[in-house]
């Protein structure tokens, strides 16, 4: 009776080990919950094509009772049998060679994905920044094809995205933008680089009033109708501070999201503006382009990044690129100073 029971109670406890078993290889597939390893596939693809075990580990340089032990324990969380004797080796099964399919894929991925990995953490990648409209003309393209002209940067792919400084701001913190360029903002745990001093200008059309006088009053924004920037954009927000700061009310009878729309409605004898001077008034015709009078305001552009966040080495050299291009002449520091004053109660 005593042999009988232990033998009784030894079989009751396999089989309820195995229902567990059962029970936990179950749950883990409902959930998804997967305990194989790459190098279980790897050692699997390696038996598949000799199917030897003997010389499958010697090439993995492991023993042959941790390789049969490996794919045991993966034939069990797979619940098929994957091999089948044949002579001294082994063949793949019917589940054993669609494994196999899958497995090839998996091993392929991860071959490619350790290649692009390799590639970001060297010389390649892609870099997404976001600048304010009046860059997309020549600025931005201009100093991203001298960036890639260089050898260390031939793999490196730009994405770009237009828009307002706010809405940049919020995509570099989020992540979905590497750099911005745009107005400066009140951010501890951004960088802020000065790049680019614009003064600002009135512009009338021809035959305006204006027309013949080099330097105008701000205080003639509140006398003619009005072309502005949109009120979300940074432009917008601070030309609303400087009318405020020089008590002036203005009619602005349009709002624009860029610079190319407001010198079009000028043009046109809409109306005067309130802009910085960029390359667009350079070439742009049919308007005249006054001074203030007695003031000097900048609109500066900054480049920004998250401070304490990990970016790829070729994001590190397109800011560190793009630090270089400042011109020596332009008193940033000084002239930082001007603007933060104008600025700091946004």
């Amino acid at each position: 009776m005593y042999w009988y029971g232990t033998i009784y109670d030894i079989r009751r406890q396999d089989c309820e080990s195995a229902a567990h078993d059962t029970i936990r290889r179950y749950h883990s597939w409902r959930k998804g919950v997967f305990t194989m390893t790459l190098n279980q596939i790897l050692y699997f693809q390696k038996v598949a094509r000799l199917e030897n075990y003997h010389q499958a580990a010697e090439e993995l340089y492991i023993s042959q009772p941790s390789l049969s032990r490996s794919m045991a324990s993966l034939e069990d969380e797979l619940g098929v049998t994957l091999f089948e004797k044949k002579g001294r080796g082994v063949e793949l099964t019917k589940a054993g060679k669609l494994f196999l399919e899958h497995a090839d894929k998996i091993v392929a991925d991860c071959s490619v994905a350790v290649d692009k990995m390799q590639e970001l953490s060297s010389a390649g990648g892609k870099i997404d920044i976001g600048y304010i409209f009046p860059l997309a003309g020549h600025y931005i393209p201009h100093k991203v094809r001298n960036f890639l002209n260089r050898d260390e940067n031939r793999n490196v792919v730009f994405n770009f995205w237009q828009n307002h400084t706010p809405a940049i701001e919020k995509k570099v913190r989020s992540g979905e933008l590497d750099v911005g360029f745009g107005g400066f903002l009140q951010k501890d745990d951004m960088e802020f680089f000065p790049l680019i001093n614009q003064e600002l200008v009135i512009i009338t059309p021809e035959g305006h009033p204006l027309g013949k006088d080099k330097i105008v009053s701000i205080t003639e924004m509140g006398n003619y109708p009005v072309i502005g920037y949109d009120r979300e954009s940074w432009m917008g927000t601070y030309a609303k501070h400087l009318y405020k700061k020089y008590q002036v009310e203005p009619n602005t009878i349009v709002e624009c999201p860029d610079e190319y729309s407001i010198v079009a409605l000028v043009r046109e004898n809409f109306g005067i503006a309130l802009m910085p001077r960029t390359d667009i008034l350079a070439r742009a015709e049919g308007i005249n382009i006054h001074k203030l009078e007695n003031l000097q305001v900048y609109r500066q552009i900054f480049m920004f990044w998250m401070k304490d966040r990990y970016r790829l080495p070729a994001v590190e050299r397109f800011i560190q690129y793009m630090k270089e291009q400042v011109e020596p002449e332009n008193d940033t520091e000084n002239v930082l100073k001007l603007y933060l004053k104008d600025i700091v109660n946004f």
